[in-house]
């Protein structure tokens, strides 16, 4: 169980890594019955059709991972629940939809629609179990992103918080944020049902034979095991100072890990910094069937820890 919504095992699909919503399923590629979730790509209010090529690169050979600038490539908001939505009560799994834009206006406008259309008599039919906001787009007034300052984010989920009533609110942090538990807590006052961690970190990679920049767009986001460290520092110190025992009420606020998850082992170290399930998403384009093996190897690990189910392990790692 997370924020309230009930999951398989705690490995999900990541945005933006396995196609707009329902393609890794409708291919046959995996069964996504024997997975936790799925958070579809960011939607905005309107269509997107990104950064031009090339925008998703290998980080190369001195380092594991994987190095984007997509640019919120999407159909757009109403095209969203006309052309997918319909079809996310077949999925079989726990359907997140992720919402990004670049003004309050534009998260509330598209994380409105869908839990409108996730309404009853609607395009979801109840099938969309939570919305996760991602907070690393620039504000058009300020540019500053909305993850990165407090009193932007507490604006921003207040006010989309109130478009989409009782659904579950996920935020999801960038690596990078200045002063991370602040502005988590922030989101959390303001909503937010719970917290992913986090997303990718900027990264620029050149071609030191042609000295041109890699990405038609210079720089892009770093992603895959390269950062999986970072972003487990992170679970532990939200879990900490945050999240386990949420303003001494004993509410517990649960993590999404996200960072290069590729081996259970990888998983296993979130869940004990203190994230209640993860996403996987770079290590998809390698293998899409790799998150059968997470799960997997999760399970054998819970036996052999002597726990009863993962949730006993999450924040469970010994320090001092």
């Amino acid at each position: 169980m997370l924020a309230g919504i009930p999951l398989r095992n705690p490995v999900m699909l990541a945005a933006g890594c396995c196609g707009t919503l329902d393609e890794f399923q409708a291919s046959g590629v995996l069964d996504l019955s024997r997975v936790g979730g799925l958070v579809s790509k960011s939607i905005t209010p309107l269509a997107r059709e990104g950064n031009p090529t090339h925008r998703i690169l290998d980080a190369g050979e001195r380092v594991s991972g994987m190095i984007n600038a997509i640019g919120l490539a999407n159909p757009g908001v109403e095209a969203f629940v006309r052309e997918y939505l319909p079809r996310a009560g077949a999925m079989r799994t726990a359907v997140v939809c992720s919402v990004a834009g670049f003004s309050i206006a534009d998260y509330v406008h598209a994380a409105g629609r869908i839990a409108q259309a996730n309404g009853p008599g609607g395009e979801g039919h109840g099938a969309v179990r939570a919305i996760e906001l991602n907070v690393s787009c620039p504000n058009v007034k300020t540019g500053v992103e909305f993850g990165f300052a407090a009193g932007l984010l507490r604006e921003l989920v207040g006010a989309v918080r109130a478009a989409v009533g009782a659904l579950p609110l996920w935020v999801k942090l960038s690596p990078v944020t200045p002063e991370i538990v602040d502005v988590a807590r922030a989101a959390v006052e303001a909503g937010a049902s719970a917290l992913t961690v986090g997303n990718t970190i900027p990264a620029m990679s050149i071609d030191v034979r042609t000295r041109r920049a890699r990405l038609a767009n210079v720089t892009g986001g770093l992603s895959g095991p390269a950062v999986h460290l970072v972003a487990v520092r992170l679970v532990h110190l939200l879990h900490t100072k945050l999240c386990r025992d949420y303003h001494g009420a004993g509410k517990h606020l649960p993590i999404v890990g996200v960072g290069g998850v590729s081996h259970w082992e990888d998983a296993a170290e979130f869940i004990l910094a203190g994230a209640s399930a993860v996403q996987m998403g770079t290590a998809l384009y390698a293998d899409p069937r790799s998150p059968l093996r997470v799960v997997k190897g999760l399970e054998k690990w819970v036996r052999a820890q002597g726990a009863g189910n993962v949730g006993e392990l999450v924040g469970a790692v010994r320090v001092g």
